[in-house]
């Protein structure tokens, strides 16, 4: 059985997943969106790899450079040892700008003896679309395709390029390199301007971390999560990826396999607010920029996501001609769901802007423009707050009244009156508490259930939701709140199993969700920890910490039974969720700390 055993490089252009064997099975150039170039993940026999290949003599071990997103291969037999370091190029130049090339590089490194390994370099450009072909040429081995829409990748190498095409052994008797470029170099490389890339990349990511601040528990777990991220914004625009793949199925062999290579507002404003408060305000100020310059009329109502570039059409295409990964059709790219209407949306995006107004205060670069959105959102949730939606996951059948849908109206307007207090527009003020109470009311009266004595998924539903439990985070409802702790414990006997959560379990236009969505498990343990059940937050946090592959990253979904990860991958949503909880828990324990040294 597969699992997602990959770690992922990138530098904010785009990215690659690499295997803990060492092979490169999915990359896009020249940007994130862009069509594969390596696509094994989601067809083994046709998709393209980028694999180093060495005898069943040698063990194979892999960890990133601490602090960074360069990631690490060894191959050793014990008498030879090499150690293959991947990443892509990105440091700062001297004028300041980010140097962030379509490439990836694969510096080989002699650790002992005389290492000997093969390469398959299979590169199947435009999703394995037609046939890729591969020339030596003086300086690199070409490779372009001419069926469809043209493209060409140039690699570079120390190595015998025919020796390369041809899969036949290589003997490391010093360094070396692969340096694969979307676009021709101007001056070609060598082993020692690529050494020069790693070490200005690894200064790069150590800059950047040192940003973060240290916890006292789970430090390198929120680390490791908050490169993740990082990984997944796109410095070009400001956007913030959902992940860095597409169409990996939520349950293998179903057909809920999506394109997720765009920006969600929901998803993105989210790893904002979470990456700001970790002290990397650069992130927070892109996507800043990026809504600004995606709602171009001060009424516009905004797409629930947009292309990475502000894209708004994003049209669902199925490839039929690949497997699919674990022959789990279809591979779609573009997604559907753009068309669709998100009222939480707005509660989420004015969050991030007045936490955003709140740290740098009225200094902040275009803070009319963000008055401008702010009175914008107001407008539109006044207009549509009372109207039913698709709600947070994206239902494709009827629109409903979904609870969670309602408390993020509500934080709209609560957040929009915070701003009003900042930038000192009284009048503002008491125009919209009218409107903020009577949402609260709407929520108090409509969203609550008798029978079943929580806040179910929508208005006169039974059913359960893992979403309904962020009431409290967005401040809708107190954790001390009779009816909040009553959820949390309806929400641990319907939804939870296997020490996991459902995200719901009626019927979708799926049918039964049969995986557990890693984020709402999160946003459970965040809940215990919350009404004071910190000791089974704490163990099931722990439980669900080792569920994470050898790198520590997250998918978006796991199987109840195996604890096998499911869904794109790595999953911002996943590891913002993780990155709250080990901050509530450190934050828990050093106010412990602190007490205990004063007593």
């Amino acid at each position: 059985m597969d699992n997602l055993d990959y770690g992922i490089i990138g530098n904010c252009r785009s990215a690659a997943l690499v295997s803990k064997t060492g092979a490169i099975d999915w990359c896009c150039l020249p940007e994130f969106d862009s069509p594969s170039v390596f696509g094994r993940l989601l067809d083994k026999k046709i998709g393209g790899s980028f694999e180093i290949i060495v005898s069943d003599d040698y063990t194979i071990e892999q960890r990133y450079k601490a602090n960074t997103a360069i990631l690490i291969t060894k191959y050793s037999n014990g008498t030879d040892c090499f150690e293959v370091y991947d990443f892509m190029p990105r440091y700062t130049k001297h004028n300041g700008a980010y140097y962030s090339p379509p490439e990836l590089i694969r510096y080989v490194m002699i650790v002992e003896g005389k290492p000997k390994f093969k390469v398959n370099y299979t590169p199947k450009l435009n999703y394995a679309k037609g046939g890729t072909d591969s020339y030596v040429k003086p300086e690199f081995i070409a490779s372009l395709t001419k069926e469809g829409k043209f493209d060409t990748v140039f690699l570079y190498t120390s190595f015998n390029k025919e020796k390369i095409l041809a899969g036949e052994e290589l003997e490391l008797e010093e360094d070396g390199y692969f340096l694969l470029a979307y676009n021709e170099k101007i001056f070609a490389p060598t082993t020692a301007t690529t050494y020069l890339e790693f070490e200005r990349t690894k200064v790069y990511w150590l800059n950047w971390c040192s940003k973060t601040p240290n916890y006292k528990t789970y430090n390198e777990q929120i680390t490791r999560s908050a490169i993740t991220l990082k990984l997944l914004s796109y410095d070009k625009s400001g956007a913030v990826l959902a992940a860095a793949t597409t169409s990996l199925p939520e349950t293998i062999g179903e057909v809920r396999n999506w394109d997720y290579r765009f920006c969600w507002i929901r998803d993105a404003s989210m790893v904002i607010k979470v990456v700001s408060q970790l002290g990397h305000e650069n992130v927070a100020r892109r996507y800043l920029k990026f809504i600004m310059n995606i709602i171009p009329d001060k009424a516009e109502k905004l797409q629930i996501m947009y292309g990475i570039n502000g894209e708004k059409m994003l049209t669902e295409v199925t490839l039929e001609h690949l497997a699919g990964y674990e022959d789990s059709k279809p591979v779609r790219i573009g997604n559907a769901a753009y068309m669709q209407k998100q009222n939480d949306i707005y509660g989420i995006l004015m969050d991030v802007i007045y936490q955003q107004l709140e740290k740098f205060s009225t200094d902040i670069e275009n803070g009319e423009e963000l008055w401008t959105i702010t009175k914008g959102i107001v407008w539109i949730v006044s207009e549509s707050w009372k109207e039913p939606d698709k709600g947070i996951w994206e239902f494709r059948t009827e629109d409903r009244h979904f609870t969670f849908s309602k408390v993020l109206c509500w934080t709209a307007l609560n957040r929009a009156i915070k701003v009003a207090k900042i930038l000192g527009k009284k009048h503002k003020i008491e125009k919209w508490k009218p409107l903020e109470a009577e949402i609260w009311q709407d929520i108090y009266d409509n969203a609550w259930n008798d029978e079943v004595q929580a806040y179910t998924q929508s208005y006169g539903s039974k059913h359960l939701d893992a979403s309904v439990l962020l009431m409290e985070a967005y401040g809708c409802v107190d954790a001390k709140d009779e009816r909040y702790i009553k959820t949390v414990h309806a929400i641990e006997k319907e939804l939870c199993y296997e020490g996991l959560l459902y995200r719901y379990k009626n019927e979708d236009d799926f049918g039964l969700p049969s995986s557990s969505f890693t984020v709402c498990t999160f946003w459970f343990i965040n809940a215990l920890i919350k009404i004071g059940e910190r000791k089974k937050a704490k163990a099931m946090f722990d439980e669900l910490l080792s569920y994470s592959n050898h790198l520590g990253l997250f998918s978006e979904d796991l199987d109840f039974k195996t604890k096998r990860m499911l869904g794109n991958f790595p999953q911002a949503y996943s590891h913002l969720a993780l990155i709250e909880c080990a901050i509530n828990f450190s934050r828990k324990e050093s106010s412990e700390h602190i007490l205990e040294s004063m007593s």
